[in-house]
């Protein structure tokens, strides 16, 4: 499948699964992976602790607002919500804990 292909199934699962999503990794696999697993639009991949280390060193109040409002940063830009406007910001919330988890 190509990466369009995969967009359009990751945005299908996310419309089907409406803003109730169970956790942070439900929504991260359902939505801010799209990008954040091959570093679209230079998102800071997943894991990657040498991309992450700043973003987390602005707070989680920062990186909250940017990933909820969006935000155009020195090598990328992020969308509000990832471009996945459904989503709570608590849902946001959790995929966003989730990531930093996992980064770090």
């Amino acid at each position: 499948m190509n990466r369009y292909g995969s967009l359009a199934a990751s945005i299908s699962i996310c419309f089907m699964a409406g803003s109730a999503l169970a956790d942070g990794k439900s929504v991260y696999d359902a939505s801010c992976g799209v990008c954040h697993m091959s570093g679209v639009a230079g998102s800071p991949k997943l894991g990657d602790k040498e991309e992450w280390v700043e973003r987390i060193a602005q707070g989680n109040d920062v990186l909250l607002k940017h990933a909820i409002e969006g935000y155009q940063g020195k090598t990328g830009y992020m969308p509000a919500k990832g471009g996945f406007a459904h989503l709570s910001d608590d849902d946001v919330k959790a995929a966003l804990e989730y990531m930093v988890q996992n980064s770090q």
